[in-house]
């Protein structure tokens, strides 16, 4: 299934929504609220038509017949999708607090899982320009660059990447605990380009010891593997395993982006 899908077919798609949601990003734009208070623009609902129409195609054109979960798509229940192979996840609009705000970190998440890993993901940040993609077994690549980009062990700083919008007493403690000969430098931008930054080489590490759904960081731990680092769960001060996906809840539990696979 894999190997019939071509990456930057995924990368246009995403570029696409992207265009999309600028077009709304300029203008005045209503902002709902979902049942759980979080934010929801129209740039979400347009951009997830957008997607959810491309992978049809794409479908049609490879023969295939892969399922979609989408953070602003239909509710699926676990017993119906709890089979599937390989499946679909995206998050059309992540970051939709940084859309609001208008600061322009907010990006396209577009993952393929497969048994639960994801093998296939792209994160595009339409402001920025900057377009992030991975495909198991061709590496990750920034706006076609191989990733990581930097070595982090000739910076002479330990940059430990921390959320705008979410900062728990967990993950102050957390940075607080680290053991670094280098002096600790903290770095702060939105949605799943976090991840991204230490998959680049640009930051060492980045603790989410804070709540997030799969369909946020899937498209960007596929980038985070095939850069060779890992994205593990997080609990009680213990590392744990490679998170999976489509899961019966889902809800990430903690997790820890490293560029130390280990």
């Amino acid at each position: 299934m894999l190997k019939v899908i071509n990456t930057q077919d995924i990368v246009a798609l995403a570029k696409q929504a992207g265009a999309a949601i600028m077009g709304i990003y300029e203008k005045d734009f209503a902002v709902e609220f979902k049942a759980d208070e979080s934010p929801l623009t129209e740039a979400d609902k347009a951009a997830h038509d957008i997607i959810e129409a491309g992978l049809k195609t794409l479908d049609q054109q490879n023969n295939t017949n892969i399922p979609l979960m989408s953070e602003e798509g239909k509710n699926i229940p676990y017993e119906e999708r709890k089979d599937w192979e390989y499946f679909w996840m995206v998050d059309p609009v992540d970051g939709t607090k940084e859309f609001v705000k208008k600061n322009g970190e907010f990006t396209v998440n577009i993952a393929l899982i497969h048994k639960g890993v994801p093998v296939l993901g792209v994160v595009y940040a339409p402001v920025l320009n900057q377009m992030y993609w991975a495909k198991k077994g061709e590496g990750a690549h920034k706006d076609g660059q191989p990733l990581p980009l930097k070595n982090p062990t000739q910076r002479k700083t330990y940059k430990i990447v921390a959320s705008r919008s979410h900062m728990s007493d967990e993950t102050k403690e957390f940075i607080d605990d680290i053991k670094t000969n280098k002096e600790k430098e903290l770095v702060s931008i939105g949605s799943s380009l976090k991840i991204c930054l230490v998959a680049e080489g640009e930051a060492d590490v980045y603790p989410r010891i804070a709540p997030t759904m799969e369909w946020d960081t899937a498209a960007a731990h596929a980038v985070v593997l095939e850069a060779g680092m890992t994205m593990k769960a997080y609990e009680n001060g213990t590392i744990l395993n490679q998170l999976t996906y489509n899961k019966k809840n889902l809800l990430n539990p903690f997790f820890i982006v490293s560029t130390l696979n280990s």
